[in-house]
C-alpha cells in the first residue's frame, strides 16, 4: 500500500499545460501590444523627453466702436514661464526663480502645487508683464535655471479712468471653479478669457487660438534648437454699436456723480452710449489684479462693479406714470379723469400727498404728465388696479429681462396680486395699489428696461431689444442673434399716443418739471421722477443724512414721435428729476449737434489726425514728449481724446474737454 505511486491524474496535467500555454499568450500579446500595436504612441512620448512644445498666445480681437474707431487694443508683453518637462526639482529652484522675479517663494510652490495634476507637458504661467529686470534675469540664468522660458503675449489695452469700463468688461486668467463649467471645458489654466461685459459675452469671438512651436532641448532642458512652429491664429474683431462721440459725451454728463446713462436707438434697439458710476480701471485686471486692490473693490459701498445700466433694482418714481397714463388711456380711463389737487388726497383711510404740497389745481391727463401730478395719478391707480397696471407694465417690459446682449442683467420687478401671493404668501392690499402709481412701493426696475419702455410708447408701442453688436457685423456662427432684430408690437391708441408724447414735449418747457433742460431748437419730449430710497418719515428724521437723498430719474427723447435716440438718466441721490433731465439732455444734444454736421467732411489739410485707430502702437509712437512718453491725438466730433502712451507698459490717458 505504501509502496504505490502517487500519479497526477490526466485532468490536472491538461489544465496546468493550458494555464501555461495562456501566460505565455499574454505575455506575447504584451509584447506585440508594446512593439508593434502602441509603437507609435511610446515613440511620440520618447520624443517628448527632448522635444518641448512651447505655446504662441493668440492676441484677443481688438473693440472697435459702430464708425471703426478703437476702444480696447493689445500691447505686447512678456509672460515668465516655468517648464516642468524636466526632471529638475522645481521645489528646489523656487527660492532663486522667486527672488529673480520678484515673487513670494510660497506663492510659487503653491502654483507648482496646483499643476501637479496637469500633464507634464503644460507649462506654469508665473507672472505676467514681466519687467526689463526680470527678462534679463531669465535671459542670465538660462544655464541655472533652463525649466525657466519667456513668452510673448498680447495684453488688453483699455481707455483709462474707467472709460466704457462697465460695457467692455475686463479679462483674466480662467480659474479652477471656471475650468469645470462646460463652457470653459476646453481651455486650460493661464487662458485669458473675458470676465465680464462684451469681453465675456462675446469671448468666443475674441479669443482666438493658441499656435506652439516645438524644439530640441538637451538633457539639461536647454534649447538647442527648433523643429516647426504652428502659428497663433487671432481673435476676431469685433464692432459695437456704440458711438465713441455719444459716450464721451455721457461720461462727461455724469462724471462725479453715482448712476447711469444709457442711450439707444428705439428703431433698431442699438446702444449707443452706456455709462455706470462709479467705476473701475479694467487695465488693473489686464494682467492680475491684486488681492488688496480686488477686495478694495468688492467692499465698497457704492458697488463699482456693478453695471447700475442693467443691474441697479430701483423704483422708477414719476418716470413710470407713463405707463400709467398709457394703461389708463387704453383702458378708458385717463381721457375722461378730472380731478382737483390741493396737496394730497385720502385712500383707503390714509393720506397721500402730492410733492406739491400747495397742490396743482384742477389736473387732466395733458398737465398731471408735464407737471407730474401725484394725486391725479393716485386716483387714476385706484381705477385701474394692480393686476391692470401689471398687465401693461408686463405687456412694456418691466419686471423681466431685456435680452440686452451683456451678462448679468437683472429682472427687476413688477408687483401684482399673484406675484405677493408667490412670493410673500399674502393677499395685496388695495391701498399699496396707490403706491405704485408713482412708480414707488414694490416697483423695481432697471434703466435699460424704462428706457425700452418708454422707447415703445414713443415709437407707438413699436418695442425692439436692446444690443451693443450688430449682428451683421458678427462671424457667421458664433453666437446666435435673431432675437436682435425681434419686434414686438403693442396696440396704443393714436390719439391717446399723439397726447401722452405731447404731454411729454411740455415737461421740458416753462410750465413742465425740467424748464432748466430745455435746449433751444431741439423738440426734447420725457419725463422726470424722483424715487424716495426710505421712508419719508426716517428721511425727516434724518435729513442731513445724503445717503437718504431720493434718486432723480428721467427718460427723454428727440423727436417726440418715432425718435432716433432715447437717453435713460438714473442719477443716485440727485433729489431731483430735472437735475437728472439736464444730463440726458447733454448727450441728447451731443446727437443732435453730430448729425447736423455729418454732411460737412473735414477739410483736407486740416492738420488733423484721421479718425480711424484710436490707440496708437506703444513702440511705434508719433511723437515723443518732454516726459519721455508718447502721444498720439484723435479728434473727435463731441470730444476729444489724449492718448498718453508710457514706454514700459503703455498705460493710456484719456481727456476730454474740461477733463483732465
Amino acid at each position: 500500500m505504501f509502496g504505490r505511486e502517487e500519479k497526477v491524474s490526466a485532468l490536472r496535467l491538461t489544465a496546468v499545460q493550458y494555464v501555461v500555454l495562456f501566460i505565455f499568450l499574454l505575455l506575447a500579446y504584451g509584447l506585440w501590444r508594446l512593439q508593434v500595436m502602441r509603437s507609435d504612441e511610446y515613440a511620440l512620448l520618447a520624443e517628448k523627453n527632448r522635444v518641448r512644445n512651447v505655446p504662441i498666445l493668440a492676441p484677443r480681437g481688438k473693440i472697435l466702436d459702430r464708425e471703426g474707431r478703437m476702444i480696447v487694443d493689445n500691447y505686447p508683453s512678456f509672460s515668465a514661464l516655468l517648464l516642468r518637462d524636466s526632471s529638475r526639482d522645481l521645489n528646489a529652484d523656487a527660492d532663486t526663480i522667486a527672488k529673480g522675479l520678484h515673487l513670494n517663494p510660497d506663492e510659487v510652490r503653491q502654483r507648482i502645487r496646483r499643476f501637479s495634476s496637469m500633464p507634464q507637458y503644460q507649462p506654469i504661467f508665473l507672472k505676467e508683464d514681466i519687467t526689463p529686470d526680470e527678462l534679463a534675469f531669465i535671459e542670465a540664468h538660462k544655464n541655472e535655471l533652463p525649466e525657466l522660458e519667456t513668452i510673448m503675449a498680447h495684453r488688453r489695452l483699455y481707455p483709462r479712468n474707467g472709460f466704457m469700463a462697465h460695457l467692455v468688461g475686463y479679462v483674466g486668467e480662467v480659474t479652477e471653479e471656471m475650468l469645470n463649467q462646460p463652457q470653459f471645458e476646453l481651455y486650460t489654466p493661464g487662458d485669458v478669457v473675458g470676465v465680464s461685459g462684451v469681453e465675456k459675452q462675446y469671448n468666443s469671438i475674441l479669443m482666438g487660438k493658441n499656435g506652439s512651436r516645438r524644439a530640441i532641448v538637451n538633457s539639461r532642458g536647454r534649447e538647442v534648437s527648433r523643429l516647426d512652429e504652428t502659428p497663433a491664429e487671432p481673435g476676431k474683431q469685433l464692432k459695437l454699436t456704440l458711438d465713441l462721440d455719444l459716450q464721451i459725451a455721457a461720461e462727461q454728463a455724469i462724471e462725479g456723480k453715482n448712476g447711469a446713462i444709457v442711450a439707444m436707438d428705439p428703431h433698431n434697439g442699438e446702444i449707443l452710449a452706456m455709462v455706470s458710476r462709479p467705476t473701475f480701471d479694467p487695465n488693473d485686471f489686464a494682467v492680475k489684479i491684486s488681492r488688496e486692490e480686488w477686495n478694495k473693490l468688492i467692499n465698497d459701498p457704492d458697488k463699482p462693479l456693478l453695471n447700475k445700466a442693467i443691474q441697479a433694482q430701483l423704483a422708477p418714481g414719476s418716470t413710470f406714470k407713463i405707463i400709467m397714463a398709457t394703461a389708463g388711456w387704453q383702458e378708458g380711463i385717463a381721457q375722461t379723469l378730472n380731478i382737483h389737487c390741493n396737496g394730497g388726497a385720502t385712500f383707503y383711510g390714509r393720506r397721500f400727498g402730492c410733492w406739491v404740497k400747495s397742490g396743482h389745481g384742477a389736473v387732466e391727463l395733458t398737465k398731471a404728465i408735464y407737471q407730474s401730478c401725484d394725486v391725479f395719478f393716485y386716483t387714476l391707480a385706484e381705477k385701474l388696479g394692480i393686476d391692470r397696471i401689471a398687465k401693461y407694465a408686463t405687456a412694456f417690459g418691466l419686471g423681466q429681462k431685456t435680452g440686452i446682449d451683456l451678462p448679468n442683467e437683472v429682472s427687476g420687478v413688477m408687483p401684482s396680486e399673484e406675484w405677493k401671493i408667490r412670493n410673500f404668501k399674502q393677499k395685496w392690499f388695495a391701498g399699496e395699489t396707490i403706491s405704485v402709481g408713482i412708480g414707488q412701493g414694490a416697483v423695481a426696475i432697471t434703466p435699460v428696461q424704462l428706457m425700452r419702455a418708454v422707447g415703445a410708447i414713443s415709437m407707438d408701442g413699436r418695442m425692439v431689444v436692446p444690443h451693443v453688436i450688430n449682428p451683421t457685423n458678427l462671424p457667421q456662427g458664433y453666437v446666435e442673434t435673431t432675437h436682435y432684430t425681434e419686434v414686438k408690437s403693442i396696440p396704443i391708441d393714436p390719439a391717446g399716443w399723439n397726447t401722452i408724447t405731447d404731454a411729454m414735449g411740455r415737461v421740458l418747457l416753462p410750465e413742465g418739471t425740467a424748464p432748466s433742460a430745455h435746449i433751444p431748437g431741439i423738440d426734447i419730449a420725457g419725463k422726470t421722477g424722483s424715487a424716495q430710497i426710505v421712508s419719508l418719515a426716517l428721511r425727516a428724521k434724518h435729513q442731513k443724512n445724503q445717503d437718504f437723498a431720493q434718486n432723480g430719474w428721467f427718460v427723454g427723447f428727440t423727436p417726440r414721435r418715432n425718435p432716433d435716440i432715447i437717453v435713460c438718466v438714473l442719477f443716485e441721490g440727485g433729489e431731483h428729476g430735472k437735475l437728472a433731465a439736464r444730463l440726458a439732455t447733454q448727450v441728447i444734444k451731443a446727437y443732435v449737434d453730430k448729425q447736423r454736421r455729418q454732411p460737412t467732411k473735414m477739410a483736407a489739410g486740416s492738420g488733423k489726425v484721421e479718425v480711424g485707430s484710436l490707440w496708437s502702437d506703444p513702440r511705434g509712437a508719433e511723437g515723443t514728449n518732454e516726459n519721455g512718453t508718447t502721444t498720439s491725438e484723435d479728434h473727435l466730433q463731441g470730444g476729444r481724446f489724449l492718448i498718453d502712451v508710457a514706454r514700459k507698459k503703455a498705460p493710456l490717458a484719456m481727456a476730454a474737454p474740461g477733463m483732465h
